[in-house]
């Protein structure tokens, strides 16, 4: 018998894991139901026009993008230009990107990376900074990140999000709820679109939402049936059905979560499965809801809500 490498083995495994959930998110009775039209909150632009195809698929109107590990602050700017109703820019200076790390772990010039951000804002070509990864768990292909939030670089990140009037989309786990909490306390008039929610609990969620009016809860991968790098990251307790308890806070806080893809486009069939993920999890929310949800919280935080009533 032929034994395939280690590394093909795992791709050919990992590409049908994700076809098998494909199919149980979008089965034959679920694809005759028309769309939940939303606008995807988290994209890492890697290729436009896979992300147009599964938009156009999917119901989605518009999207968030930023750069990717193929990608750059000048690639999805032309991406936005390319397609002004389809794409919606962020600016980056995240750690992940080994130019920028001398300044984010301080022996740097981080007046210089803060200087380069604030003239990307100023070209009036993004709507929002992120996604920046402060504190990040590994993952394949991502090393761990894990920078202090009480920080001249993070208190500079927000302070020009305050001057451009503009959102910040920060990646922070669990393990920094203090020093996140505090941040968000300095900047409390900074609205924050908290990435995955910090992959938080339950219990976490709640009392972050509740103690700071500005943050935002995105929830890109966490609908997806299994998370690759934990069970406990999905809100899916069947792989299908959300926790009744997720679905309760959800429906009583409609205004202050967002939904997202987390899309990269590295592989067809597992993109396919985040977008039809996030069409599940719309599907249980009540139609108030859905709308908050889906579209309507996003528009209004990017000022793009004048067709809103």
């Amino acid at each position: 018998m032929k034994h395939l490498p280690l590394k093909r083995l795992r791709s050919r495994t990992a590409c049908c894991c994700a076809l098998a959930l494909l199919f149980t998110l979008a089965g034959a009775p679920a694809a005759a139901t028309p769309p939940v039209p939303f606008i995807d909150a988290h994209v890492h632009l890697n290729d436009p026009q896979m992300q147009l195809a599964l938009m156009d698929r999917f119901g989605v109107e518009r999207a968030v993008v930023f750069w990717g590990g193929r990608s750059s602050n000048e690639s999805v700017a032309q991406a936005a230009r390319d397609h002004p109703d389809r794409f919606i820019a962020f600016a980056s200076i995240s750690p992940e990107r080994r130019s920028y790390q001398p300044a984010w772990r301080g022996n740097g010039d981080a007046n210089a990376l803060l200087a380069e951000l604030d003239a990307l804002l100023a070209s009036g070509q993004y709507r929002g900074i992120g996604e920046i990864n402060a504190v990040h768990f590994e993952s394949a292909g991502f090393a761990e990140t894990d920078y202090a939030l009480a920080s001249p670089m993070m208190d500079g990140i927000m302070a020009l999000a305050r001057r451009h009037r503009v959102p910040v989309m920060l990646h922070v786990e669990s393990t920094r709820m203090a020093e996140l909490s505090a941040l968000l306390e300095r900047f409390a008039d900074v609205p924050v679109i908290w990435a995955h929610g910090g992959y938080t609990p339950l219990i976490l969620a709640r009392r972050m939402l509740a103690q700071h009016p500005q943050l935002y809860y995105e929830l890109s991968a966490r609908t997806w049936p299994r998370h690759p790098r934990s069970p406990e990251f999905t809100l899916l307790r069947d792989g299908r059905q959300l926790w009744p308890e997720w679905l309760k806070l959800i429906e009583a806080m409609p205004e202050r979560f967002l939904v997202g893809t987390d899309a990269s486009h590295r592989d067809p069939v597992s993109e396919q499965m985040k977008f039809a993920s996030v069409q599940n999890f719309l599907s249980q929310l009540s139609p108030a809801a859905q709308a908050r949800v889906g579209r309507d919280n996003l528009l209004r935080l990017l000022g793009l809500d004048s067709g809103l009533r």
